[in-house]
């Protein structure tokens, strides 16, 4: 089950944690879009998770994403790592027995990890919003993958954020940046975050507004949201960054799966696109695999429809201008996005 070429290297590690090479049970774990090889070992009578990486370059570094998972592991907020090697890429972590994690619990549990998260020493790397641009919503803009109506009025609206939202240092803080159902995990206590290979410094808001996307259901429960990661009431700008980031979300979530889903063709629209909440409980719930790519059409539509009917609303102006006013009289404000080339 272990690929030959990565025996020697786990056997290596299992000793090096345990003591001993002898594995008592192994599967394989499939769940999830990563590359990386996944298996629950039972080894002296635990069960513990043993990750192969199987693509390693400069996206896809061990020594950055094992930085991050140790540094979260030791804050608690990670299962407690057992062995990692940077040239094998091979980790060794405690296995984590999930329950279900209820929304309306998530809703007031996670900000708070995600508080300590943001609180974490910097991570190695900050994430290059250039390279993500260039590389999927730019490309997508230009694919020809839905009707051009759409396209203009989507990006029209979407340069109005990149030329509002800010840099600011102090929210620039460690981030997970892949915060989907897999990757955070509830044991009927208390929350684990795994899934380490996206993490790198970034605005807090991005965090915030992955997972808003699965937990946040209308404008009470953002506030509830907030107030949990704030410790206080939110005001109109912290609400207003939270809505611009989501869009942002929305725009590289459709890009991304639209553009891996469609193979360059133009995306079927004869079929209504799945209501934004109920699919995202769906998601939530572990009834939806992503793998294959009709299903990322779908999702790429998900995101596509509720963007489009979000840069619709009069909350769309106004979080605008809330951002742009706090920073009218600061002409030296740094943008955290880039603008079209």
């Amino acid at each position: 089950m272990i690929p030959q070429e990565k025996s020697a290297a786990v056997f290596r590690g299992l000793q090096e944690a345990f003591g001993t090479t002898a594995i008592e049970d192994i599967r394989k774990i499939t769940q999830g879009l990563s590359s990386d090889l996944v298996f629950r070992l039972v080894v002296q009578g635990s069960p513990y998770l043993l990750r192969i990486m199987t693509r390693i370059d400069e996206r896809m570094d061990p020594g950055r994403i094992f930085a991050c998972m140790r540094a979260a592991a030791e804050a608690g907020l990670a299962p407690c790592v057992r062995y990692s090697n940077v040239e094998d890429g091979i980790s060794i972590t405690d296995f984590v027995e999930a329950v279900p994690f209820p929304a309306t619990q998530a809703l007031v549990q996670l900000p708070g990890t995600l508080r300590r998260l943001h609180a974490l020493l910097p991570f190695p790397k900050a994430f290059n919003y250039v390279t993500a641009h260039n590389g999927f919503i730019w490309r997508f803009r230009k694919a020809g993958l839905l009707p051009k109506g759409e396209i203009e009025e989507i990006f029209t609206r979407y340069e109005q954020v990149c030329a509002a939202y800010p840099r600011l240092d102090s929210d620039m803080v460690s981030c997970h940046q892949d915060l989907k159902p897999e990757n955070v995990l509830f044991d009927g206590h208390r929350v684990w975050l795994v899934g380490w290979q996206a993490a790198l410094l970034n605005d807090r808001y991005f965090d915030l507004a992955i997972v808003a996307n699965f937990v946040v259901n209308n404008d009470a429960e953002e506030r509830t949201y907030l107030q949990e990661y704030f410790g206080q009431p939110p005001d109109e700008y912290q609400l207003a960054r939270l809505f611009l980031m989501r869009q942002v979300m929305h725009m590289m979530s459709a890009a991304v799966f639209l553009l891996l889903g469609s193979s360059g063709k133009p995306v079927d629209q004869s079929e209504k696109a799945p209501e934004f909440r109920y699919f995202h409980q769906r998601i939530w719930a572990g009834e939806i695999n992503l793998a294959d790519n009709e299903m990322k059409c779908v999702y790429g539509r998900v995101h596509w429809e509720e963007l489009l009917r979000n840069v619709r609303r009069v909350r769309f102006d106004e979080a605008l201008r809330i951002v742009s006013d706090r920073h009218a009289c600061t002409d030296d404000t740094n943008r955290l996005l880039p603008t079209a080339p």
